[in-house]
């Protein structure tokens, strides 16, 4: 605010008057500044008062002041005034330019009173402003300060019909920009009071209307009170939404279920709002819920295992069990989605808000309405639908199941597995064996659908009769073998083969494949058959025993070798057995598994089908054999020495002492041949 200025024309007067002029006409001025500091003006020529008065005069006009100097014209006849010195009045507070200041106090005053006069802002307030003027890209918007604002035009692209004199809320963004206007947004004063009114409904819980605008990653912009916030997908609708187009531009309700101050963001949802209904819904629906109640309900999703079903804002779950009397595999085999039908409630719990649900319950159970065809003695068919390991369950209709069990498959007595003889899904004729309606069971057989093979097992498979049969089973102590449906019996793992020892009968054969067999033996209280394959031919091992006799010598090849000893593989399929020991080379090393030697039979046993050779046997005997020879010769020769000794003696009857020393010399020999000897 500028100073308040008092112009006192007299005062370039009052410093040029001088002592000796007169006084005459004076021309005397009051300013409105305090009386203690207007000065008396009183010294002027009478030729000059309206000049004076017509330039103060000017001078307060253009300064606009409110304080208007009183000017007056002394008359002449008045008195002349007493003479004064320059310097007795002089007020010290004017200066040249004929400018007088407040005192302090007076000007804080006045200052207060101008500022009033102008509306006090500050940046980021929300103000009311009225329209007073609309150019092509803008709006003037006179909110009371010094200077009015512009706001774009698009800031009121929602107000059609804008014109001036309208009311307007703007917030100040700025009070003065570097071009020194006055910077303010309808814009941002939307968005505020918008954040203002979702904050307000977030913590009461209050529905609100918005728009959605666009489709954004994950979901939607809803336009709400004018600001954008977002709605996830997840949060559009009950069910999974994939296509987030069809939603763009529609004006939905929502609930606001999250906000961020920092960041002035909010979260929306139209889901919460369908589960708030599902919800009155459920609490109307549970309170009226009764076990036994038949309800009409939609199925909505099917899983392995049972369907969930909307009541009506409640779901329900219809598990696999419940939904036939038969057996089923899944619930696509009965049921399919969106269809409706009817259903009774069999349990609920209002904690857990859970409600189990029967369909099968709504017709009666087949074994209360079993028809009169259905007894003991009849033939019925069935279908495959469970095997355990004791037998299968057979489907005679739809609720209603037999158990055949694995002994009345077939009359044979040998083991059946009934996961291999039967498949899911298969049909078979059986005959009631049991039924017993109120515990619901009912025992079946496949066996008695035929006259039973062994009344008369005698006549068509006596013993030492020849078959051909099917291998059904291996076990490691033999085979099972079926000459035809319940008739079969086991070929022992030794009688199998007369030369070869087998570790495991699947050696020899396998399942599924056709092998001859001769009846050895028959018990038909048991219902049980020795079978033998080795009896077919003659027992190979008579006339074996001149060929592998003790010590006779044998081409062999060891196939396989362990800390005992080796198998050797002898002529005419034979298997013999080489002790550890007796597979000492000559070189002292040891034969390994797949070498081709010499070995001799050193056990024979007929009975129990047993050749032990030797290896080592072989080159001992050689060895035995020449100290055995070099004996025989040396013994022969010492034979022959004491016999001419002998005949020497007979003859001389002095013994010379060239005789004596010709004795002595053989002695020595015989001696030395006699200690070689016992060396060897």
């Amino acid at each position: 605010m500028q100073e308040n200025e008092i112009i006192n024309p007299n005062a370039d007067a009052q410093e040029n008057a001088t002592v000796a002029e007169h006084a005459t006409e004076v021309t005397t001025a009051t300013t409105n500044a305090p009386e203690e500091n207007v000065a008396e003006q009183s010294i002027a020529p009478a030729q000059q008062p309206e000049p004076i008065v017509a330039e103060q005069a000017t001078a307060l006009a253009q300064q606009q002041e409110p304080i208007v100097a009183e000017q007056a014209v002394a008359p002449a006849q008045q008195p002349e005034p007493k003479v004064e010195t320059p310097h007795d009045d002089f007020d010290w507070s004017i200066d040249k330019r004929n400018v007088s200041t407040y005192k302090k106090e007076e000007r804080e005053k006045y200052d207060s009173v101008y500022d009033n006069t102008f509306v006090q802002i500050n940046d980021g307030e929300i103000i009311n402003g009225n329209v007073v003027g609309l150019t092509k890209t803008d709006v003037v918007v006179n909110i009371g300060f010094k200077s009015d604002g512009l706001v774009s035009l698009n800031e009121f692209r929602d107000l059609t019909n804008l014109k001036v004199g309208d009311d307007v809320e703007v917030m100040v963004v700025e009070k003065e920009d570097r071009a020194g206007h006055l910077h303010l947004s309808r814009k941002s004063a939307r968005i505020f009071r918008a954040w203002e009114r979702i904050v307000e409904v977030h913590k009461t819980g209050e529905v609100i209307t918005g728009t959605v605008t666009s489709k954004t990653k994950g979901g939607l912009i809803v336009d709400v009170f004018g600001m954008e916030t977002f709605l996830p997908g997840s949060q559009i609708d009950v069910k999974p939404v994939t296509d987030y187009d069809q939603f763009v531009g529609k004006t939905m309700e929502f609930k606001v279920v999250k906000v961020n101050e920092a960041i002035k963001n909010a979260v929306v949802s139209h889901k919460a709002l369908i589960e708030s209904d599902i919800e009155a819904q459920r609490a109307e629906i549970m309170s009226k819920l009764e076990k036994g109640q038949v309800l009409e309900g939609t199925i909505k999703n099917i899983t392995d295992f049972g369907a969930f079903m909307d009541l009506g804002g409640l779901d329900g779950l219809l598990y696999i069990t419940d939904i036939s009397w038969g057996r089923i595999n899944h619930p696509t085999e009965v049921l399919k989605l969106d269809q409706r039908l009817n259903v009774v409630v069999l349990d609920f719990d209002d904690d857990k808000k859970r409600i189990s649900l029967g369909l099968k319950q709504l017709t009666p159970h087949p074994w209360d309405v079993l028809g009169e065809n259905i007894k003991e003695g009849e033939v019925v068919k069935g279908k495959v639908v469970n095997i355990e390991d004791y037998g299968a369950f057979l489907e005679i209709m739809p609720g209603v199941e037999g158990l055949v069990h694995v002994s009345e498959i077939t009359w044979a007595n040998t083991p059946i597995n009934a996961k291999e003889f039967f498949k899911l899904g298969d049909e078979y004729e059986a005959k009631i064996v049991t039924l017993d309606k109120d515990s619901r069971k009912m025992s079946l057989s496949i066996k008695q659908m035929s006259d039973d093979p062994w009344s008369t097992i005698e006549t068509k498979f006596p013993e030492r009769s020849k078959h051909e049969g099917l291998v059904k089973n291996i076990t490691p102590y033999g085979v099972f073998v079926e000459l035809e449906p319940g008739i079969g019996g086991m070929i022992h793992i030794s009688d199998l083969s007369w030369l070869k020892r087998y570790n495991h009968p699947g050696e020899f054969t396998k399942v599924g494949e056709k092998i001859d067999v001769i009846i050895m033996g028959i018990d038909k209280e048991n219902r049980k058959l020795q079978l033998g394959h080795k009896q077919l031919e003659e027992d190979p091992w008579t006339t074996l025993e001149s060929t592998f006799g003790i010590g006779s010598m044998h081409e062999a090849t060891i196939t396989r070798k362990d800390d005992k000893g080796a198998l050797v593989q002898l002529p005419y399929g034979l298997e013999g057995f080489a002790p550890a020991r007796h597979l000492v080379k000559e070189d002292g090393k040891t034969l390994n598994a797949d070498e081709h030697a010499q070995f001799m039979v050193i056990e024979f046993d007929r009975n129990e089908k047993r050749i032990v050779v030797s290896h080592t046997r072989i080159w001992e005997q050689a060895q035995q054999q020449e100290k055995d020879a070099a004996r025989k010769e040396a013994r022969v020769e010492a034979e022959k020495t004491n016999k001419a000794v002998k005949n020497i003696q007979t003859k001389v009857e002095k013994a010379t002492l060239g005789d004596l020393g010709t004795l002595a010399s053989i002695k020595e020999k015989l001696q030395q041949q006699e200690d070689n000897d016992s060396n060897k």
